[in-house]
């Protein structure tokens, strides 16, 4: 049995890679409600094989940090296979190539779902970078580049599993769509029925119950959640509970102001105070009912003290020491040890 097929065995609904999201503060928050298996933001291959900083620090994994893969990305079959011997040395639990993401500047030089256009080279790609590393390497795409009437996936399943991919997360939507319409699952089943290597599905995983009806209705080995986990990271704790015959727990309101302020401190932590404060309001639907009462005071904040002074009038500052959710801490930041704020 392969790692993969383990960690699915174990915990079958995973968080998705996100560029831009799927960062280690997120990844920690993520695992704090449930999401055990994650897969890093995309990794540009070209970046890492020239030692961007960026790309280097997007695969470090702390010890916390596990077990998580490292997706990379790239149209040229010997930056993959280098970037893939660098992403093994930082040990993540496996590779996962990204042969899905439709946005027209990766898509435009042949990477991500690009691959799509010729099925027979993605496969060539991922036999090379198979035969590459000794860890397992996935594959995560789309059912086709499009129109609805040519979706080649179920052909492109077979040659992966014969390249010797370890398990291949369907995203069940063309590239061409993006992320526009339905996605339709039964793509996924299809692909799930003529391979013995585990299938992921992914679109439209946007609730508990979807999780379930997902497996049930494809009889796939798991799910990757993308955009629902912005805004509801308890998706992974509900389905969880519902997989195993169990009501799903709401969170409380003190679990969501801890959740959205252990959000905003990871984001200042990562990327600066005006940045890290303004980029979590992505992230304000965890508020869920909350965001009402203090929306306009909330956007109005560039600085890590003032945002976290509106989060705690919610709660009277409880969530700072009472808060359920095991939320690594981050790194301190100057704001709170002067007394005053930084805004960059």
């Amino acid at each position: 049995m392969s790692v993969v097929t383990e960690l699915l065995a174990a915990s079958p609904v995973w968080l998705a890679p996100m560029e831009d999201v799927s960062d280690a503060p997120f990844r920690a928050i993520c695992r704090s409600v449930g999401a055990n298996v994650c897969v890093t933001e995309f990794v540009n291959a070209e970046q890492l094989t020239g030692h961007s900083k960026l790309a280097r620090k997007k695969i470090v994994l702390g010890p916390g940090d596990r077990p998580t893969a490292i997706q990379i990305y790239g149209a040229d079959p010997e930056r993959l296979v280098e970037a893939a011997r660098i992403a093994e040395a930082a040990r993540p639990a496996f590779i996962d190539l990204n042969c899905g993401c439709w946005i027209p500047k990766i898509v435009g030089r042949g990477a991500g779902a690009g691959w799509l256009r010729d099925p027979e080279a993605m496969t060539a790609m991922a036999r090379r970078v198979v035969e590459a590393v000794d860890l397992p390497v996935t594959v995560k795409t789309r059912i086709g580049w499009g129109p609805e009437s040519h979706m080649p996936i179920v052909d492109l399943a077979r040659r992966l599993q014969d390249a010797g991919v370890a398990a291949l997360t369907i995203h069940c939507r063309t590239a061409q769509v993006g992320h526009s319409g339905p996605a339709d699952w039964s793509w996924a089943r299809r692909a799930r029925e003529v391979v013995k290597i585990p299938v992921i599905v992914n679109g439209d995983i946007s609730s508990a119950d979807a999780v379930v009806r997902a497996l049930t209705e494809t009889g796939c080995a798991g799910v990757m959640i993308g955009r629902a986990a912005i805004d509801h990271p308890w998706i992974f704790r509900e389905a969880t509970a519902l997989l195993a015959g169990r009501g799903p727990s709401t969170p409380t309101d003190e679990e969501r102001v801890a959740l959205y302020r252990a959000i905003v401190v990871g984001n200042v932590a990562k990327r600066g105070e005006r940045r890290g404060v303004t980029m979590s309001r992505r992230h304000r639907h965890v508020l869920g009912h909350l965001l009402a009462e203090i929306r306009p005071r909330l956007f109005a904040e560039l600085s890590l003290r003032g945002t976290l002074a509106v989060l705690d009038d919610l709660t009277g500052g409880t969530t700072r020491t009472r808060s359920s959710s095991p939320i690594p801490s981050s790194p301190s930041h100057p704001s709170l040890a002067r007394g005053s704020s930084t805004s960059s």
